[in-house]
């Protein structure tokens, strides 16, 4: 149990431990996974645009997004005042709680096990950052395409809704004055990318690009040959659900061997294939 046990839980049962080790470990493993599959895929590219692809990629927005993909925040251990704040969605929290899981991953069953479940969930993440274009982030992206077409400087008006611990905000994006794209998030930040990225596809897919390739590539596979993004996309909520289920009695997706290394974070096997 311990890497679902959040801090705000240990301090109410006792000062039970926490996943904060695991986290630690597991944002290191998470790194160096990313960090290589980088290396590899991108022989050509300079240390400086690696580092942003990785940022891209290893952010907690993002590994909050994953978290969800799994539900992992249904089985977060949370204090009470924790979770009437809406902590089960925080970004943060869903974001310590799954490197707590990659961690346990990695001490239960090695490098190996860990490596082959982090691509599994962000190879996706990998190839989408490639995407991105020299920005690296789809609000840059955008306004490098309306350059190039001519057509104008995005302009981004937001809203919001919902109390102060869980709201909502809804951005659209705008060129020349015609809207282009909306997005929603738990940020302002969030919204505006997610308009970006809607209006970024949709600005190219009437205009164009004058640089098509290099706004298309596509990153190959991480360990050789096509990419595994589709195969991992195509993958049900419900499978990534059962990798979960035996995290209420074990801290990490299905239960295994323990490890006297760190005893209360075992219980984890190997990724049941997609």
């Amino acid at each position: 149990m311990r890497a679902l046990t959040h801090r705000s839980y240990a301090y109410e049962n006792g000062g039970l431990p926490t996943n904060e080790r695991l986290e630690f470990l597991g944002d290191a493993v998470l790194s160096l996974v990313v960090t290589d599959t980088l290396y590899r895929v991108h022989p050509d590219l300079a240390e400086g645009q690696l580092a942003k692809l990785r940022a891209a990629v290893v952010n907690a927005r993002a590994l909050a997004g994953v978290a969800r993909g799994l539900d992992l925040g249904r089985f977060v251990r949370l204090g009470r005042g924790e979770e009437g704040t809406g902590g089960r969605d925080k970004n943060s929290i869903l974001a310590d709680t799954l490197e707590a899981v990659l961690g346990a991953v990695y001490i239960d069953r090695g490098l190996d096990a860990a490596s082959e479940l982090i691509h599994r969930l962000f190879d996706p993440l990998i190839e989408a950052s490639s995407n991105l274009g020299a920005g690296l982030d789809w609000k840059t992206s955008l306004q490098e395409l309306t350059a190039t077409a001519g057509i104008g400087v995005p302009e981004y008006g937001v809203t919001e809704e919902g109390p102060d611990h869980e709201k909502t905000f809804t951005a659209t994006a705008r060129v020349g004055g015609e809207a282009y794209g909306t997005g929603t998030g738990r940020s302002k930040k969030e919204a505006e990318q997610k308009a970006a990225e809607t209006a970024w596809h949709a600005i190219r897919e009437q205009y164009g690009s004058k640089d098509e390739d290099a706004s298309t590539g596509s990153a190959p596979g991480a360990r050789g040959g096509a990419a595994k993004g589709s195969e991992t996309k195509s993958t049900g909520a419900a499978v990534r659900h059962q990798q979960l289920a035996g995290a209420q009695d074990t801290g990490t997706p299905n239960a295994g061997s323990t490890s006297g290394d760190e005893p209360d974070a075992s219980g984890t096997a190997e990724p049941a294939p997609l």
